[in-house]
């Protein structure tokens, strides 16, 4: 089974952190949610989501993805955290799956993981950065090899079933979203 990394800024987008939390879950993979300080996380619009535990008691822990939530200011706070940068570097360096949506995207520039991919991210996050060899998409969803980066809360649930499809294949993806009674 597939194990994913969901690190749980103060300030998250609640329905990025949620929706992929609930489908990944649906699809059997494994989801630790982890504070990046202990005690329960105030999201960007007022929701409070209790991590099931801390960043630094899981940073030795062996993970398939690590996927960063959006919404201001979690994404900087993402941003502004060395253990973050450093956990998506190795990350990359192991051939595993980094994702991002929303605002996080650039956490992932940060750790330098754009650089020569196409990526996406909310309006304006990515133009606001010197990143001259990453090609700039508007998709809902864009994968780049292990790289993975979406839009904002509006693309969360297509970005879920990105994340699913990578780890646990295009039946379960079906499956799942078979259930969801999407238009």
């Amino acid at each position: 089974m597939a194990r994913v990394l969901i690190p749980l800024a103060q300030g998250c987008e609640e329905l990025e952190a949620v929706t992929v939390i609930d489908l990944l879950r649906r699809a059997g993979v494994e989801v630790v949610t982890a504070g990046l300080e202990e005690g329960p996380v105030t999201c960007s619009r007022g929701v409070v989501l209790v991590p099931d535990t801390t960043l630094e008691a899981v940073l030795g822990d062996d993970f398939d993805m690590v996927v960063l939530p959006g919404g201001l200011p979690g994404a900087d706070h993402l941003n502004e955290d060395p253990r973050i940068i450093r956990l998506l570097r190795q990350m990359a360096d192991q051939g595993k799956y980094t994702a991002a949506i929303c605002a996080a995207p650039k956490v992932l520039a940060r750790a330098g993981l754009l650089q020569g991919r196409r990526a996406t991210s909310y309006p304006g996050v990515l133009d606001a950065l010197d990143l001259p060899d990453t090609v700039r998409d508007e998709e809902a969803v864009v994968a780049d090899d292990r790289v993975i980066t979406s839009r904002g809360p509006g693309t969360a649930m297509d970005f879920a079933l990105e994340l699913i499809e990578k780890l646990a294949g295009r039946d379960q993806r079906a499956t799942v979203e078979a259930a969801l009674v999407r238009p």
